[in-house]
């Protein structure tokens, strides 16, 4: 008889075990259902804006692309991909002709960037500066990095002093001042033709628009990153 408690104490134990394992296992059934709506409505959100946004940009500047030898991707980057334009070789002061390529294009493309559809989803407006992977007098790969790292850090920054001082975006310096970025890629990111290098298109200013929706899902991704290591 004592035999027989025993035993079904122990079952009752192992049921309550089984409930408590079944319990757990539905909650975090519904955690990953929550979690995954939640990316769900990121990457509609991301989606909607990024297709607005292109298509307004577009709308925009279809007229002006080919007399300023500039390109607007799906992903809405804008890239203005002429060197001669833009910089002398080796140089970072902007060339006249780029300047007023700038004066046009930048207090309409900030105009369309701080619409109220817009706005409140703009994380940061970047400014890359891109070079080709040659540097004459480099000896080695790594001087030829930084010397281009360092110009086009440089004319990156002088395309924002220029761009920010423009009197037609004076209303919104303040926001700029929280949003623009200048950053110099050096040749980390390359054009690519027929498997080689294009010296000549690598060499270009891009303006590229992060938004919110794109920080949550890096932090969605690094979340993952984490729990995997």
């Amino acid at each position: 008889m004592k035999q027989e408690q025993q035993f079904i104490s122990m079952l009752d134990m192992m049921s309550g075990l089984m409930l408590i394992f079944l319990l757990l296992t539905v909650s975090y059934m519904i955690e990953i259902q929550e979690e995954n709506k939640k990316i769900q409505n990121i990457a509609i959100a991301y989606k909607d804006t990024k297709v607005k946004l292109n298509k307004a940009l577009k709308e925009e500047f279809s007229k002006d692309l080919e007399k300023w030898n500039a390109e607007i991707f799906d992903d809405n980057t804008i890239r203005f991909k002429n060197p001669e334009v833009l910089f002398e070789s080796g140089q970072s002061e902007l060339k006249e002709k780029f300047k007023n390529i700038l004066k046009d294009f930048f207090p309409r493309y900030i105009k369309i960037l701080t619409k109220k559809e817009f706005i409140n989803n703009i994380s940061e407006i970047r400014i890359e500066g891109h070079t080709s992977s040659i540097w004459k007098s480099a000896k080695d790969l790594n001087t030829r990095y930084i010397e281009n790292a360092r110009l086009s850090q440089n004319r990156a920054f002088e395309v924002l002093s220029y761009c920010i001082n423009i009197d037609e975006v004076q209303k919104k310096v303040q926001w700029l001042i929280k949003q623009l970025r200048a950053n110099g890629l050096s040749f980390a990111k390359p054009i690519v033709k027929n498997s080689k290098e294009s010296q000549t298109l690598s060499r270009r200013v891009e303006f590229r628009v992060i938004t919110k929706t794109e920080d949550k899902i890096y932090k969605i991704i690094e979340t993952f990153d984490n729990l995997e290591n």
